[in-house]
């Protein structure tokens, strides 16, 4: 049976007048909708389905690293909730959002931010922030340095359910690493030696990192080591947060 086509002005509640096609087949004519409704339909179609795809992942992630998932209470951390009082906080605050609203170019060139200040001044908060924000366009992972270690050294209990390389995989994958409490570590070279393994993997293949310390750039050097340290310095951005303690401030 031969299709013809036919067409008509119709109304859209919502665009107004527009020119519709028709199908006809037999005495039977099948009209079709209003071309931008259809087309922001198909669009939150498409915006629904990568979100999902973006929360399993981030799902799956999290399941394969249950120690490193970022705590619930915590991703209601945004940057307006950030208390600025100072020129430095602003800046740093800046830079926190920068790094969030331009993120694809900072995933694509494995930017390292290194957040530097004593307890309590926001550093956590703002990389929380950045996570939430990009969050679930992309997977964020948030874990102290010596939980990171201890995921690593679990592997190597005989009755172990993930290997250390599966761990190392893991971490390396996810689109954004935050490593908090570096230098809240014994010291030891073996923990430099995971530490540069998680590290290095993420430096090669170009993954964004952020490494929160309470302590100097020196003794952070002397933690983590020359070489890892290094490949930080290299395309990082070191963001000193010198101001007093906030605990109570930003909520």
């Amino acid at each position: 049976m031969d299709v013809s086509t036919k067409a008509r002005v119709m109304n859209c509640e919502t665009h107004g007048e527009y020119e519709a096609k028709g199908y006809e087949l037999g005495s039977r004519i099948t009209w079709l909708d209003c071309p931008e409704c259809t087309r922001a339909s198909h669009q939150k179609d498409v915006a629904e389905l990568a979100n999902k795809e973006a929360l399993e992942r981030q799902r799956l992630i999290e399941q394969r690293l249950s120690q490193a998932g970022i705590p619930l209470r915590f991703r209601n951390k945004d940057f307006a909730s950030f208390r600025t009082d100072t020129d430095e906080m602003d800046r740093a605050r800046s830079v926190a959002m920068e790094f969030a609203r331009n993120f694809d170019a900072h995933a694509k060139n494995g930017t390292v931010l290194v957040f530097l200040g004593q307890p309590g001044t926001g550093k956590s908060h703002l990389a929380l922030a950045i996570a939430s924000a990009i969050m679930p366009a992309h997977t964020a992972m948030y874990t102290s340095a010596i939980d990171a270690v201890r995921m690593v050294r679990d592997t190597w209990r005989r009755n172990s359910e993930k290997s250390e390389t599966q761990v190392l995989r893991a971490l390396a994958s996810v689109d954004l690493l935050i490593l908090d409490e570096i230098g809240v570590q014994y010291g030891t070279e073996s923990e430099q030696v995971t530490l540069f393994d998680i590290i290095d993997k993420r430096y090669r293949d170009q993954r964004p990192m952020i490494l929160l310390t309470n302590s100097t750039a020196a003794e952070m050097k002397t933690f983590l080591g020359d070489r890892s340290y290094d490949r930080l310095r290299e395309g990082g951005k070191f963001v000193i947060f010198n101001w007093e303690s906030q605990r109570g401030n930003n909520k």
